[in-house]
This record gives C-alpha cells, structure tokens and sequence, in this order.
C-alpha cells in the first residue's frame, strides 16, 4: 500500500469513530495502546460502558450491521456466550475486532495492512468518557439504562441450576 503508518493509523481511527458512532444510547470508550509492527499497526478502544450479557447480541448486532453497510467482510464470528467476537475486512485491507471481553467490556481494535514506515502520533479523537490511555481501562464502570440492562449485580448472587435429572424417583 503506498501510505505511511500516520494515514493508516488516521484510516484505523476513522474506522473505530465511525462504529462507536452508532450505539445508541452511546457508549463510554477510551484509547487504548498502539501496537507498531515493521510495516502494520493496530488502534485499540475499550468501552467503559458495561454490557450485560442480556444486550451483548444487540451491540454485536448494531457492529455487524454497520459494518456491512460500511462494505467490510465479515470473516470471523465467534458466538461464544461469554466471549463473543466478531471480526470484519474492508476493501483497502483493514481488518476490525470487536470482543467482549470480561464483565461485558468491549474491546475494539482495527488492525492496518502493511504500509511505508513512518511516525504514528497519537489518535485526534478524544475519549468518549474517562480517558484511561496512559494508566490502562480499568473493567467497565459505567452503567447504562439500555446497554447494562440485566446485568448481574456486583455481588455474589448466581446459583447453579438444579440437576437435569433428579436421584429421586417421582412421588405418586
């Protein structure tokens, strides 16, 4: 590709701020690192938003959806109930991450093709919410009245679920 890392790191950031425009209600979201390679590298963002399990389907929905009507493949879908991911491909080369990670955090990262060497300085875009960029995204500490809704409370409240089938015979 005939750009330097600044356009394609400008390129990977325009692609982060155009997704984490779509929630709606939005969500909190800090920079993460940069990661520099010999001729790629990778933006990340962290959502600070908690998402519950409940509405986990919903944010990868409203990603996927975006993501197509941007022109991006989708090449990888990973519908793991804890973890899930999905990865998307656009036409110059870029590929862009989402994952959910633990406690319903989301982590975003968009990934350049091999591109001309050159300075990378740091993405324009402000944080959507506390800026974590330089200690490391604690989990998600924000609470949303869509995005959370339904997710388990900060105590120890889960339970397993009773057995499948029951040692004991039925009564008659």
């Amino acid at each position: 590709m005939d750009i330097t890392m600044k356009e394609a790191a400008e390129k990977a950031d325009a692609m982060l701020d155009a997704t984490l425009a779509q929630y709606v209600p939005e969500v909190e979201w800090t920079h993460s690192r940069t990661s520099q390679r010999d001729c790629d590298l990778s933006r990340y963002r962290t959502v600070m938003t908690i998402i519950s399990e409940e509405r986990r389907g919903n944010f990868l929905g409203v990603t996927e959806r975006f993501w197509k009507k941007s022109g991006y493949k989708i090449i990888s879908v990973n519908p793991s109930k804890e973890h899930p991911s999905v990865i998307a491909r656009s036409s110059e080369g870029y590929a862009i991450r989402l994952t959910i990670g633990d406690k319903g955090q989301a982590f975003f990262e968009a990934i350049t093709p091999c591109v001309k060497p050159s300075d990378v300085p740091p993405p324009a875009s402000d944080s959507n919410g506390e800026d974590y960029s330089h200690n490391g995204a604690p989990y998600p500490n924000v609470r949303s009245d869509f995005w959370s809704a339904g997710a388990p409370s900060s105590g120890n409240d889960w339970s397993p679920p009773p057995p499948l089938f029951s040692s004991q015979s039925p009564s008659t």
